[in-house]
């Protein structure tokens, strides 16, 4: 295989071959540009309350002016623990504007979860919704948080509106457990309306940083069963945000104004796939509709009913569950421009049920945390679905290696390997990681598997990871075993990723048991204590003995095999 780049042959009119991130001075700046260039738009609705550019530069240089007046040092690392509500972008805004590293944390994680991530960060402050702060109470003494502010449901939704929506999930709903966030140490704990009220009094400080600091830590699995955080500088995050802007581009324009676009986030904003493509709506100047629940699907459909929409990126589960719906077949798709497919495989009969219904071809992609999202895409103007991942994207050079790090020839199985400006720097303080993330001639190894043909279009074949994919999001076996194996009566475990229709994989966990009481039952309720939902195993198989190799290292992939 050669280096010439064949698959530019093959990009749709308009697309260029490159993106120059340069032409920014720093994140903070291509922000600001576009609330000051679209002022006046909409940028995001959620339970029918809308927030305007305008209103998010606002809220966002008050939340930062207030996080600088904590004396933070600069670049610290904030973390945001927040759903997909109108909190969330100001918040990101807020910390990249004040010269911060924003640390994303899934807000389902359980108390060991959220400490690790915290800890390993070293995380000084963190915003998060209130339905979540009890979590944050077990841990945070354990912590370097020393800031800490707390938002409610309804805080941005506006005077009586608001306050009912948080009355309701509070009393109502009672999705607000009882938590008492200790102020030893120095530490504070803020409301959120406090927090922009005091920050509204102070101007925003020069944030002082240039596309070589850190913009995000993006937390992925490790090989030692403990997440890393990709650290993703702001050069990354501009260029993933231009490489989007260049390749959705063809068909968004077809609206003929970019005010008018309507893309649905119901995939969660700290995750990489849909943070990119809010970051995306911004640069463009389109809009979001916030979906804070999207497993609600006919609160999630009845959401759809209201307005035209024009881009719903989703992985294939959440594409199945909207099929099954009966009342989505009757929603107007007359507008539907992008359906972007990301996070897993998407499948060949839930792209064909999807075409059917929508009119609008599944357009799938592949990218990485390590990746901003961004790597490769079948083009935006398909008119079918392909089963393949498509190209790379623009100014991004993809390699199918062997293990010693030479490409391979077309149409032969590897390694993918990634290169380009949207790719990590470094594992967050993981120089051992980091070394061997990358081949010595600076492509990112991916795990993955995968084949190119003689016009740059890859596939995927196998997963060189025994990494297990739920429902778009990564699950490590090796942290899931270290977990299983503080159960007592377990002697040993092992996790794989077995076949599933609803979540494209679920975990079946194989267990050696020293006491035979031990039931399925009781190493789910352990995991169900000490894992966020994606990572529980769904079936429990107990046996006498695992298989092994000569060095003892257990055989999932036999396992596997079996299963």
């Amino acid at each position: 295989m050669t280096t010439d780049r064949p698959w530019l042959a093959h990009y749709p009119d308009g697309v260029p071959h490159t993106v120059e991130p340069e032409r920014f001075a720093s994140l903070p700046q291509m922000l600001e540009d576009a609330f000051r260039q679209y002022a006046d738009r909409r940028f995001s609705v959620c339970m029918d309350r809308w927030m305007t550019y305008g209103e998010l530069d606002k809220l966002s240089a008050a939340l930062g002016a207030w996080l600088q007046s904590r004396g933070l040092a600069p670049g610290a690392r904030v973390a945001v623990m927040l759903p997909n509500v109108p909190q969330f972008a100001v918040a990101m805004a807020a910390v990249l504007r004040a010269g911060y590293t924003c640390v994303n944390v899934n807000p389902l994680y359980t108390a060991r979860e959220l400490r690790h991530q915290l800890a390993d960060s070293g995380a000084s402050a963190i915003v998060i919704l209130e339905n979540f702060a009890h979590t944050l109470a077990e841990v945070v003494e354990q912590t370097g948080v020393r800031h800490v502010v707390v938002t409610a449901m309804g805080d941005q939704l506006g005077g009586s509106y608001g306050a009912w929506i948080t009355f309701a999930v509070r009393h109502l709903a009672k999705m607000v457990p009882a938590y008492a966030l200790p102020l030893s140490g120095g530490r504070s704990v803020t409301p959120w309306a406090d927090a922009l009220k005091d920050g509204a009094a102070h101007p925003l400080a020069p944030h002082g940083t240039t596309l070589d600091h850190p913009a995000f830590l993006q937390y992925t699995g490790g090989t030692t069963g403990l997440s890393k955080g990709a650290e993703l500088t702001q050069r990354n995050i501009v260029a993933a945000t231009l490489q989007a802007e260049a390749w959705f581009g063809p068909a968004l324009a077809r609206t003929g104004d970019m005010a008018q676009v309507n893309g649905i986030a119901a995939l969660p904003l700290y995750h990489i796939f849909a943070l990119t493509l809010c970051l995306l709506a911004i640069r463009q100047g389109s809009h979001l509709t916030l979906i804070p629940n999207p497993r609600d699907i006919p609160k999630f459909v009845a959401v759809l009913k209201k307005r035209p929409f024009h881009m719903l990126p989703a992985v294939n589960t959440l594409f199945n569950a909207l099929l099954q719906h009966p009342e989505f077949k009757s929603l107007d798709f007359s507008h539907l421009l992008v359906s972007q497919a990301g996070g897993m495989a998407a499948s060949e009969g839930t792209a064909q049920a999807w075409q059917q219904t929508t009119g609008c071809a599944m357009v799938e992609g592949w990218g990485m945390s390590e990746t901003c999202a961004i790597g490769t895409n079948n083009p935006v103007t398909a008119t079918g679905f392909s089963g393949t991942i498509g190209l790379p994207l623009p100014g991004i050079d993809i390699a199918i290696k062997d293990d010693a790090g030479i490409t391979l020839p077309y149409g032969q199985p590897g390694e993918l390997c990634i290169r380009g400006p949207n790719v990590m720097r470094s594992y967050w303080n993981q120089p051992e990681e980091t070394a061997r993330a990358f081949t010595e001639d600076g492509y990112l190894r991916t795990g993955d598997i995968a084949t190119m043909d003689a016009g740059g279009t890859t596939r995927i074949v196998d997963r060189k990871k025994d990494m297990i994919l739920v429902s778009g999001f990564n699950v490590y076996p090796n942290e899931l075993e270290n977990v299983v194996s503080l159960c007592p009566g377990v002697v040993e475990c092992a996790a794989v990723g077995v076949a599933c229709e609803k979540q494209g994989e679920a975990i079946k966990l194989f267990v050696v048991r020293r006491d035979a009481s031990l039931s399925e039952d009781d190493v789910l309720r352990f995991c169900h204590d000490r894992l966020t939902g994606y990572k529980r195993p769904r079936q429990v198989e107990f046996r006498e003995a695992l298989p092994k190799t000569n060095v003892g290292k257990i055989l999932r992939r036999e396992l596997r095999a079996k299963a």
